[in-house]
């Protein structure tokens, strides 16, 4: 994207309000919602060859263990999700198996069941992503922490909060973004962003107390997210954001950021 291309979009930012932002970005979200259409596939079937094969509530460790299922029996699989896999027993229970465990099954066959580690095609259709990155904003420290969640390969919502660490401010954003990537099977995926959160100011202690501020923002962005291993990747940005202040003249803000995510 050109730098004159990013002035014409800011401009047309200023020129609207943080209300119409936000009904443009629910409006793009729910047209893209929808993943194409497509055929079930059937699901595979394993049989426990373990004396038994525990069912979790979700996909970790973390999940509570509610069932197990015992050697001889069947278990089909339903979906993975990385190293966890949804399965249901002949009983109709649905739990989560990590890949370790149904590693040991067999195929109706007698065959050994192989399953391969996460890897590219698991980066590409991912719907959950979690990540922390630190930069720099407007000449101060930044750190931020995201939620994502992928509509479909190419488009995504994500959730941010920030801490800003200033000389002579410290504060913290929130914002709501859509992300749409255009290219997500490669290893190194470029994206773009639109978003529109709030700002908050605390200005620190001086001969003269400054009043704290709360403005709305609204950004425009580019960056990378570049798949490193298992279920991890490197992400960096940028973003160019206008603050809507209260005073005649709004801010405009740059923002650089690098660091690290997990999908799942």
């Amino acid at each position: 994207m050109s730098e004159r291309s990013i002035t014409t979009i800011l401009s047309t930012l200023r020129s609207i309000s943080i209300g119409r932002i936000g009904v443009l970005l629910l409006i793009a979200s729910q047209a893209l919602f929808a993943d194409p259409a497509g055929a079930a596939d059937e699901p595979a079937t394993v049989i426990v060859a373990d004396p038994y094969l525990e069912m979790r509530t979700g996909p970790g460790v973390g999940y509570p263990k509610f069932h197990v299922v015992d050697r001889g029996e069947a278990v089909a699989i339903l979906k993975r999700r990385t190293d966890w896999f949804l399965v249901r027993s002949t009983e109709g229970r649905e739990g989560w198996v990590d890949r370790a465990q149904l590693q040991l099954t067999l195929q109706p066959s007698g065959e050994p069941v192989e399953f391969t580690a996460p890897g590219l095609a698991d980066f590409t259709n991912s719907r959950w992503e979690a990540g922390v990155l630190a930069g720099d904003f407007g000449g101060a420290n930044i750190l931020s922490v995201y939620g994502a969640y992928s509509l479909n390969p190419h488009v995504g919502i994500e959730v941010w909060g920030s801490q800003i660490l200033g000389n002579f401010s410290n504060g913290w954003m929130a914002s709501l973004n859509v992300i749409h990537e255009t290219w997500p099977d490669w290893r190194i995926s470029p994206f773009f962003t639109l978003g529109t959160g709030v700002i908050h100011t605390e200005p620190k202690s001086t001969i003269v107390q400054g009043e704290d501020r709360t403005d709305q923002v609204a950004h425009v962005g580019a960056g990378v997210r570049m798949y490193a291993t298992q279920r991890f990747l490197l992400r960096a940005e940028y973003k160019s954001y206008v603050v809507f202040t209260s005073r005649d003249d709004n801010e405009e803000v740059e923002e650089w950021k690098v660091g690290f995510a997990f999908f799942f």
